[in-house]
């Protein structure tokens, strides 16, 4: 300790000052700050010549109006807060007790208590990261509390204290018996999380303390300060300037709860018996001859129960910037049937053809004179897609009129493998295959308007019907915008912590120009995305 050079700085800042008090010099005026702005007034009326430039620059910065704030105030000693003295009354085989005083302004103390279920003692519960009593450095985990202010604890509530605590303001004298328990080093904060579910501490029951609590929204990143608590971690939001902490529940903890919850049923249409398909994925409609035929959205085949299994709580994450020797990321696009999705796929696509590309489907029916293999559909045997299927090489498929259509995998990196930004568009329960490192996709939701808007902007507008055989175009109707608005909020009350950004296409021209400047900020910025994709 005395080989330490700030211990030898600060013995000679000692004998400098003990030198000066000998001096015994007196302030030569005690309203510097005063003086400083009265001189600036006056230099204002004067003319104006690079040194009364210079020096009212001077006199307008923070720094030097700080230190002529400083000097008034060691000027006219008025020191506050003034800590009261040391209390007396301790007694002396209290040799382990801890006389601790802070001095707290507005700020919450940044710690929690709680009742020991053995002792009955009032210890600490934990200390916030980057509150008042972290800061300190004198209150530690397990630290029995004996007095607050002088007021014995022994007989009170955790709320009592609280309340006490709370009403105090500038010192707080704390009697405190010291933990010997030895607290592991830190390591925390280094993780960041983006946040699947919506959180709102004045709501949950469980939470320690409401006002310890830290509210976030489904897609905020959240810094972890601590996990010490396996129930009760310490965050706060990524960026956030103030240092202090506040509580969440654990991604086991909240996991736990999710699965204690009754399941919501979430209902939909009953399908027609004997069918195979209750409609044709529209980005199969690649064909202008089939668009008559395949007038029907196919039943994915995968199992939606595979979604229930999940839940959404926290995602690791880290940033992640595309490197120009690096395949673009796979641009997935959702939405309802109607809300305008292929459009605004076209736009893009047409936008820049070599830039922006689709895949191209696979079929097991015949080739018709006017096509070609590989350009509106890849034709193969019905065989050989049956055992693409067994092999799980297809992102999603389907059956109609005893042929099989579906969007492979490696079609995806046939157009990533070209240099070219892919566009897919497919059913939300199809994403999870696809968050890989290889792919990295950025999921886009394509979300209606209103149905006030809807009933303005697409009233003149045409959709090709799946109700009647011809699959001729209609307008669209009252019921066509309820059901559209109905399956984006299915959609999104489902698959919502999939998605990276949401559009609403209330209108062509403006929700196109919002999707090209996500695009183009895609391949040019940083973005939060799982840290699973970067180590693996």
């Amino acid at each position: 300790m005395f080989g330490e050079k700030s211990l030898h700085s600060l013995v000679k800042i000692h004998e400098k000052l003990h030198y000066y008090e000998k001096e015994n010099p007196q302030p030569i005026i005690h309203s510097a700050t005063a003086l400083a702005e009265d001189l600036a007034e006056e230099l204002q009326s004067k003319p104006l010549n690079s040194e009364i430039r210079e020096l009212l620059k001077l006199l307008s910065k923070p720094n030097f109006k700080a230190l002529l704030s400083v000097h008034d105030t060691v000027a006219q000693k008025s020191y506050d807060p003034v800590l009261p003295p040391m209390p007396e009354d301790i007694d002396d085989d209290e040799d382990s007790v801890k006389i601790i005083r802070l001095v707290k302004n507005r700020e919450p103390l940044g710690a929690t208590i709680k009742k020991d279920e053995n002792t009955g003692a009032i210890v600490v519960a934990r200390i916030m990261r980057g509150g008042a009593a972290d800061r300190s450095g004198l209150i530690h985990v397990g630290d029995e509390l004996r007095e607050v202010n002088g007021i014995t604890v022994e007989d009170k509530k955790p709320e009592e204290i609280i309340h006490i605590l709370a009403q105090s303001q500038g010192a707080i004298t704390f009697k405190i018996i010291p933990t010997i328990k030895e607290e592991s080093p830190n390591n925390d904060g280094k993780m960041f999380v983006k946040a699947l579910f919506d959180y709102y501490p004045n709501e949950d029951k469980a939470i320690p303390c409401k006002e310890a609590g830290l509210a976030f929204r489904k897609g905020d990143i959240l810094q972890i300060m601590s996990q010490d608590d396996a129930t009760w971690w310490q965050a706060k939001h990524e960026g956030d300037a103030n240092p202090r902490a506040g509580l969440i529940p654990s991604k086991q903890f909240q996991e736990r709860r999710f699965a204690l919850r009754k399941p919501v049923i979430l209902t939909q249409p009953q399908k027609t018996s004997n069918r195979k398909s209750s409609g044709f994925r529209r980005s199969f409609r690649l064909s202008r001859k089939d668009r008559k035929t395949n007038k029907f959205m196919y039943e994915c085949k995968k199992s939606d129960q595979y979604d229930t299994a999940d839940v959404p709580t926290f995602e690791e994450v880290a940033l992640y910037q595309r490197q120009p020797n690096e395949k673009y990321r796979l641009i997935i696009l959702v939405g309802p049937v109607g809300v305008g999705l292929n459009e605004l796929k076209r736009k893009v696509l047409i936008s820049d053809t070599q830039h922006y590309g689709v895949t191209v489907p696979h079929t097991t029916r015949g080739k018709r004179s006017q096509e070609c293999d590989g350009l509106e559909y890849i034709f193969i045997s019905k065989h050989l897609f049956e055992a693409d299927i067994h092999n799980n090489k297809f992102i999603e498929y389907g059956e109609y009129k005893n042929n099989y259509y579906g969007t492979s995998i490696d079609s995806v990196r046939s157009v990533l493998t070209k240099n070219k930004v892919c566009l897919l568009d497919i059913q939300p329960s199809s994403i999870k295959h696809l968050r890989t490192s290889e792919f990295k996709p950025f999921v886009i939701f394509i979300k209606p308007p209103s149905i006030e808007r809807l009933r303005e902007t697409r009233r003149n507008a045409k959709m090709i019907s799946s109700k009647d055989e011809r699959a001729a175009s209609k307008h669209f109707t009252d019921e066509d915008f309820e059901e559209m608005i109905r399956s984006a909020q299915l959609m999104e009350a489902q698959y919502s912590h999939y998605f990276d950004k949401i559009i609403i296409n209330d209108e062509l021209t403006t929700a196109h120009n919002e999707l090209k400047s996500t695009l183009d900020r895609l391949e040019r910025d940083s973005f939060w995305v799982p840290v699973s994709w970067l180590h693996s």
